[in-house]
């Protein structure tokens, strides 16, 4: 018999404040962009740089190169509100990455709540694109590694992928169409569409209302929004003013064919680059045309597939289980082990690529052969997540029987009492049942 609990519009757990800190922000960055906008030039007409930043007077660079200099040290500000927004973009994504496995291991994404799913993959999605592009228009020697990295992934796109480059860039690489495309692409489309899913995703849990985990002895907690709103932006003002980030003026302008030593991109793309770095150098030819599955491989098609299982998720469960009932109480992790064991298993492959983005930094700091630790990674990214699943489906089936036994019998105490016959036995105290769900 299935328990009707009322849906309630608030939550009352810690663990739902992700998906508030990612609104905020998203709102923070809203505010701060529209103040960055005001004094960048998103030009790559080349010209000699005329600002007060010494080491470069006279240097060649892009007009959104100079710009953004000029945002950063000779604005009143620029750079403090700079840094807020770079912080904010790695923020984001963090928080809506917490919001998603909070919402898979506990079973959130079940009827009704398929459709919220769905809007929380896509925008985790569309701030890795809006962090991409944001981190072109610079075009500083870093953002450059990263439009160079989008060229070769362009490239390797099979039979249309020389086109499609030469659409991208206008030309010949790096073409001046490159970075104006992303400023427009990075201040309306993405922004435009993030803002009407969260927007959507609002609705929904208003028409919905929160999930909820099952009664226990524990305090819930709760925080007024505005209080929370204050606090995320107080943390980024805070990371702006203390935590330096993307100096451009230490990587200097842009160079084709120019790289810098330690750079990395930010970590929600640390996935692709490790990925990058661990797969082998193949390129087999179908039809006379070469396949860059080097690039092609690790950039589009992992990528792809794991976004795509990911979105497609709870319709895999539901049709896996045969469970179409609505569901507005929450799984804890143990009571789902087979779920549980599926996202340690996806928790590990994204992990260990993320690490594998490090694989050289790993073979210096440990004195191992490069060689060595890739192909760690490569065995690794494919063994480890059968591990995980193995392990993590174990350690919940184990903890489930305890309780189980623990209802049973009761629980523990270690207190040990004489029997009149002068035998000895512990005493045991009942288990208080949680209400169940079903």
């Amino acid at each position: 018999m299935r328990l009707h609990l009322p849906r309630r519009a608030t939550a009352d757990h810690w663990s739902f404040l992700f998906g508030q800190i990612a609104v905020y922000c998203f709102a923070v960055l809203l505010v701060t962009g529209a103040f960055l906008t005001f004094f960048y030039t998103p030009d790559m007409t080349q010209a000699p740089y005329q600002g007060s930043y010494e080491p470069l007077r006279g240097v060649p660079v892009s007009r959104a190169y100079e710009s953004t200099m000029d945002l950063s040290l000779d604005t009143r500000g620029g750079l403090l509100v700079r840094q807020i927004h770079h912080w904010a973009a790695l923020l984001l994504p963090a928080a809506i990455a917490c919001q998603l496995l909070r919402m898979f291991f506990t079973g959130a994404f079940r009827r009704p709540r398929a459709v919220g799913w769905l809007v929380w993959v896509a925008l985790f999605v569309l701030a890795m694109v809006a962090g991409v592009t944001g981190g072109l228009l610079p075009d500083d020697m870093l953002s450059g590694g990263t439009l160079g990295l989008v060229q070769s992934i362009t490239l390797a796109i099979p039979f249309v992928g020389t086109d499609l480059a030469h659409l991208v860039f206008g030309g010949d690489f790096p073409g001046d169409a490159a970075i104006p495309g992303a400023y427009w692409l990075h201040i309306t489309l993405i922004p435009v569409v993030m803002g009407g899913l969260f927007l959507l995703r609002g609705r929904m849990v208003r028409r919905n209302g929160h999930t909820r985990f099952r009664p226990a002895p524990e305090v819930p907690a709760r925080a007024a929004s505005a209080a929370l709103f204050l606090f995320v932006a107080g943390v980024l003002s805070m990371l702006g003013t203390v935590a330096q980030i993307n100096p451009i003026w230490n990587y200097g302008p842009y160079r084709p064919g120019d790289t810098t030593a330690g750079a990395v991109p930010d970590w929600y793309m640390g996935f692709l680059d490790g990925a990058i770095r661990i797969m082998p150098n193949w390129e087999p030819s179908v039809a006379g045309h070469p396949l860059t599955l080097a690039v092609l491989v690790p950039a589009l098609l992992i990528p792809g597939a794991f976004f795509t299982v990911l979105a497609a998720y709870p319709w895999v469960e539901r049709r896996l289980t045969g469970d179409d009932r609505v569901h507005d109480l929450l799984d804890r992790p143990r009571d789902a082990a087979v779920r549980t064991g599926v996202g340690a298993a996806g928790a590990t492959f994204y992990g260990l690529l993320w690490a594998a983005s490090a694989n050289d930094q790993i073979a210096v700091e440990f004195h191992l052969s490069l060689f060595t630790v890739t192909w760690f990674f490569r065995v690794a990214v494919l063994v480890g997540p059968l591990l995980a699943y193995a392990v993590t489906h174990r350690l919940c089936l184990a903890l489930t029987r305890r309780e189980r036994e623990e209802a049973a019998h009761g629980r523990e105490t270690g207190r040990i009492v004489m029997s009149p016959t002068g035998g000895f036995t512990e005493i045991h105290e009942p288990v208080q049942r949680e209400l169940a769900s079903h």
